[in-house]
């Protein structure tokens, strides 16, 4: 007998639903803030082409301050490839994470101010920063490699039969039974 009255949502239902809407949002604001940063850099690259010490500005702390810009515009187009992964599949990529990072640890120090040689804790914070999140890149994209896995399987291979063999037999290395000359072993 069906039932006419309308259908509960479960907790986790409620939960995932919550989630959805929490990743719009930041979809959304993602994209406001890519969109201001792109029209900051918009106007401090054309204000610079239009000043007179052109020169001075390229060649300086400007810059390094438009290479800043820039790469954060980079890093919150990532961000933003994140969250609209996770909204198609519900898969945070480890992948892009670590990228994202490691942008943003190469952002730090390129615009590090000229005065930061003598903070050494800083110098080398970023140094080991760089390196862990590198090492783990490469940990992830060597996982990820079909060929690094030893012996991968294969959906292709179809299954061996071991109905009628004798599984007392002595196997070699590849785990095919061993032959003998002497039929008696």
């Amino acid at each position: 007998m069906p039932e006419n009255r309308p259908k509960r949502r479960t907790f986790l239902q409620w939960v995932d639903a919550g989630e959805k809407q929490v990743a719009i949002l930041l979809t959304v604001i993602t994209a406001v803030v890519i969109a201001a940063a792109i029209v900051q850099l918009t106007v401090r690259v054309a204000l610079a082409l239009i000043t007179t010490e052109q020169d001075a500005y390229w060649l300086g702390d400007g810059l390094i301050r438009i290479l800043g810009d820039l790469l954060t515009v980079l890093i919150a187009l990532e961000v933003l490839q994140n969250i609209t992964s996770y909204l198609r599949r519900h898969v945070v990529q480890i992948e892009l994470v670590l990228v994202t990072a490691l942008t943003a640890v190469a952002r730090k120090v390129i615009v590090l101010p000229a005065s930061s040689d003598d903070k050494p804790q800083l110098l080398v914070g970023l140094g080991l920063s760089a390196i862990a999140l590198a090492g783990a890149y490469w940990l992830v994209k060597r996982a990820m490699q079909p060929e690094a896995r030893p012996n991968p399987p294969s959906n292709r291979e179809r299954a061996r039969s071991f109905q009628g063999r004798d599984q007392s037999s002595p196997r070699d290395d590849d785990g095919l039974m061993a032959t003998s000359p002497d039929p008696r072993h």
